[in-house]
């Protein structure tokens, strides 16, 4: 039985999913670096006390700042803000109005072309961001809502429509848009969250970092694996080598070449989200037997389940390369992601492994019942609550399969998961 996501839109995106930043918490500087294309600075607004708008604008190769802009007064008390392009801004008043900020700039100035009420009331957001891609997200009272914008510079309910709750739970220091439905953020216990919405009620989440975060009070993105962060009145930058893996680990702080280390006290920060695209760099492809990158096992993975390859634990299939051909049941599978030089069984997949918390899987590892069966480890649904995705080659009454199941409970595969145990291949990168 395959099992198949909700897709929602058909909206050309940037792919780009993200993480954050450390404030206060000593880092070191990781050796990757995020792929980013960008379509010239980052621009980022802001607002200060007063009510008057400012424009930054960030390198986004070093992180120096270019220049800072401060212009007129909005002529309301500001709320939320998210920035829909490079002169076009969605800003909510404390009376619960949504705004249409039109903006110009040149070299030495800032000033507005508009300041345009597109809706009275009823917008009572804390938080607010633009993905880049076609959706504005809110959080109000731990809930997440969804509209789609459907103009580049809107004006009223018929360019901002089609509103959603996702769901609860959303208790939110922070809120970034990183990319296409994806979003990052901080909460007061100092956690840093990765979400990507799917739609309804369904959203995956995996947690980037488990404590250290609790001084940023802003976080924000131009999408392509590029992340700023505000602690104590400083920006410091981050970046991403893989912003779409839920996976803080790659994550380079610049902790001692912050963007500035003080004079950021703007009230509201928002970058617009679709001023860079994550670009991903091709890895050396892998040999049998070799080192080989976890999105090339995804790769190989997908590959058998797009063929649905019949299970068997009598007969083999070719992988995607047609070079190998593997046994067609649940080890033989694994043997095929992980491109090994011969199909190992249940029994012998630790030779090339090795186990591993189930808390620290990642996508590309396994789960093996050393007796019974074996799955490939997708992705975290839930971090939080322990669900997962996976593939398997599971039964010949279901061949391959994508599916769903908790680590801390249930059966995966139709096993008991409390019998698996997590394995990570010795040459995985």
């Amino acid at each position: 039985m395959k099992f198949s996501h909700a897709l929602r839109r058909t909206t050309a995106a940037v792919a780009a999913v993200g993480a954050m930043s450390l404030g206060m918490v000593a880092t070191t500087a990781g050796t990757a670096q995020a792929a980013a294309s960008c379509s010239g600075d980052v621009s980022m607004y802001g607002t200060l006390a007063d009510g008057r708008l400012t424009y930054t604008q960030i390198a986004p190769g070093t992180g120096d700042r270019v220049k800072t802009l401060t212009g007129p007064n909005l002529g309301f008390t500001p709320k939320a803000m998210a920035a829909l392009n490079f002169n076009t801004i969605l800003v909510t008043s404390t009376t619960g109005d949504l705004y249409r900020v039109d903006v110009s700039t040149n070299n030495t100035s800032l000033t507005l072309s508009g300041v345009v009420k597109i809706w009275d009331g009823g917008w009572t957001f804390d938080k607010m961001v633009y993905d880049g891609a076609g959706h504005l997200y809110g959080t109000v009272d731990g809930e997440l809502h969804q509209y789609v914008v459907s103009q580049a510079k809107p004006a009223g309910s018929a360019h901002i429509g089609q509103h959603v709750v996702i769901d609860t739970g959303f208790v939110l220091k922070t809120l970034a848009a990183a990319g296409d439905d994806r979003i990052v953020a901080s909460t007061a216990d100092g956690r840093l969250l990765s979400y990507k919405i799917n739609g309804v009620g369904d959203w995956d989440r995996t947690v980037l970092k488990a404590s250290g975060w609790s001084a940023v009070d802003s976080l924000s993105s131009p999408g392509g694996g590029l992340y700023y962060g505000r602690t104590n009145g400083g920006m410091y930058w981050y970046s991403d080598a893989d912003p779409t893996d839920g996976d803080g680990s790659d994550i380079t702080y610049h902790s001692d070449d912050p963007v500035d280390a003080s004079g950021w006290t703007q009230s509201l920060l928002s970058t617009y989200a679709n001023n860079c695209a994550y670009v991903p760099s091709a890895p050396p492809k892998s040999v049998q037997g070799g080192t080989i990158y976890r999105n090339e096992v995804l790769d190989r993975a997908k590959n058998w389940y797009d063929r649905n390859v019949q299970y068997d634990k009598d007969a083999s299939a070719l992988d995607v390369d047609g070079d190998h051909s593997y046994r067609t049941d649940c080890s033989g599978f694994v043997s095929m992601a992980w491109h090994l030089t011969s199909s190992l069984t249940t029994e012998t997949l630790s030779s090339a492994s090795t186990q591993i918390n189930k808390a620290d899987l990642r996508p590309g590892d396994a789960l093996n019942d050393y007796s019974e069966h074996a799955v490939l480890f997708a992705g975290w649904k839930d971090q939080d609550a322990g669900t997962f995705y996976y593939y398997a080659e599971s039964s010949p009454d279901n061949d391959m399969t994508y599916a769903t199941a908790n680590i801390n409970s249930g059966n995966i595969g139709g096993h008991p998961g409390a019998d698996y145990v997590a394995l990570r291949y010795k040459k995985i990168a």
